[in-house]
């Protein structure tokens, strides 16, 4: 398994530099959150079917070399849509270690909260986002998870996680900022190595990451 260094300029199968890195467009200025999903978006979206396909399957290998899927742990996963990093594969290596799968499920819209549900290999369920969830009511809360697998539009050097702006995941995984020793679940981002950017404002409700894995490697924080 490829690790790097935070400080390492990363630009992947994409080619792209981070955000504000030296050398890039506007080093001087910090983009508000807005901005940088937008620019985001565009990158990820520069990143065509079979980039993504090939970066998905180094990262499905990154993870298959670490360590968190052994010992039969129950691991939170998402499904993925749109132009997100691919986690069928993973879903399939998780099963043949013997891994319970849990899903977000989202359990009341205007709080805006989630819990996770067991993946019965079922996703006939649609939620109001147009994503996929399994239609079992055998759910955990979060806090019974081992690992977590992420989506995220971006992520920083210091672990920083920018997600679509509805707040779900920073709410379901609250309870990790009142803690100073036992930090599980892991919270592990899945990402393209242009979602890299130098920094995000951090905000007071913001979860942070434990690890990013993309193409070029895992990142710890």
């Amino acid at each position: 398994m490829l690790l790097r260094s935070r400080a390492t300029v990363r630009t992947g199968i994409c080619g792209w530099r981070p955000l504000n890195s030296p050398g890039s467009a506007g080093a001087t200025a910090a983009p508000s959150r807005d901005a940088l999903r937008q620019l985001l978006r565009s990158r990820r979206r520069a990143f065509d079917a079979a980039q993504r396909a090939q970066a998905a399957r180094i990262i499905t290998r990154q993870v298959a070399a670490a360590r968190w899927l052994h010992g039969a742990r129950p691991i939170g996963l998402y499904v993925s849509v749109g132009l997100e990093v691919d986690t069928e594969a993973l879903r399939r290596l998780a099963r043949s270690r013997r891994c319970p799968v849990y899903l977000p499920r989202i359990s009341d819209y205007r709080q805006r909260a989630m819990r996770f549900a067991r993946d019965r290999d079922d996703l006939s369920l649609l939620n109001r986002h147009g994503i996929p969830e399994p239609p079992v009511a055998e759910t955990v809360p979060a806090r019974n998870l081992s690992v977590v697998f992420l989506p995220l539009l971006g992520f920083d050097a210091s672990g920083t996680r920018l997600g679509s702006g509805a707040g779900y995941y920073d709410r379901a995984f609250a309870f990790r900022r009142r803690r100073h020793s036992w930090h599980r679940p892991l919270l592990i981002g899945l990402a393209f190595a242009c979602q890299r950017v130098d920094h995000i404002e951090r905000g007071a409700h913001d979860v942070p990451l434990d690890a990013v894995v993309t193409e070029d490697g895992v990142e710890y924080f």
